[in-house]
C-alpha cells in the first residue's frame, strides 16, 4: 500500500520561512515525478511545485522565486521549502508522487493527506 505522509504544515509569520517534507513508502518514485499542490478554503487544488526524476522543477507563478522543490531519491522523500511566504500561502499542502508530469502540467497517481499552512499578516 502506497502512502505519502507530509510533515511541517504549522503557522508562520509573514515574510519568514517553512519546510514541508513528504516521505513515500509501499513503493519507490525515484523514476517519477514528485510535487506539491495546495488547497485555500473555497478555492480548488492547485499546482505549486514539481520535481522530475532527473532533477529538473517547475513551478507555479505564484511561488516562483519563493520556494524550492528538491527531493531525495535515497529516501523517497520530497521537500518544499517556502520563503518570503505570504498571506495568500495559506492553504492545505498535497504531497504528490507518480502520474503523468510535462513540466508545470502534473497528474499525480497518488496523495498525501495534506498539511495545513497558515501565513499571519
Amino acid at each position: 500500500q502506497v502512502q505519502l505522509v507530509e510533515s511541517g504544515g504549522g503557522l508562520v509569520q509573514a515574510g519568514g520561512s517553512r519546510g514541508l517534507s513528504c516521505s513515500a513508502s509501499g513503493r519507490t518514485f525515484s523514476s517519477f515525478a514528485m510535487g506539491w499542490f495546495r488547497q485555500a478554503p473555497g478555492k480548488e487544488r492547485e499546482f505549486v511545485a514539481a520535481i522530475n526524476w532527473t532533477g529538473s522543477t517547475y513551478y507555479a507563478d505564484s511561488v516562483k522565486g519563493r520556494f524550492i522543490i528538491s527531493r531525495d531519491n535515497a529516501k523517497d522523500t520530497v521537500y518544499l521549502r517556502m520563503n518570503a511566504v505570504k498571506p495568500e500561502d495559506t492553504a492545505v499542502y498535497y504531497c504528490a508522487a507518480g502520474g503523468y508530469s510535462s513540466g508545470t502540467y502534473y497528474i499525480p497517481g497518488y496523495w498525501g493527506q495534506g498539511t495545513q499552512v497558515t501565513v499571519s499578516s
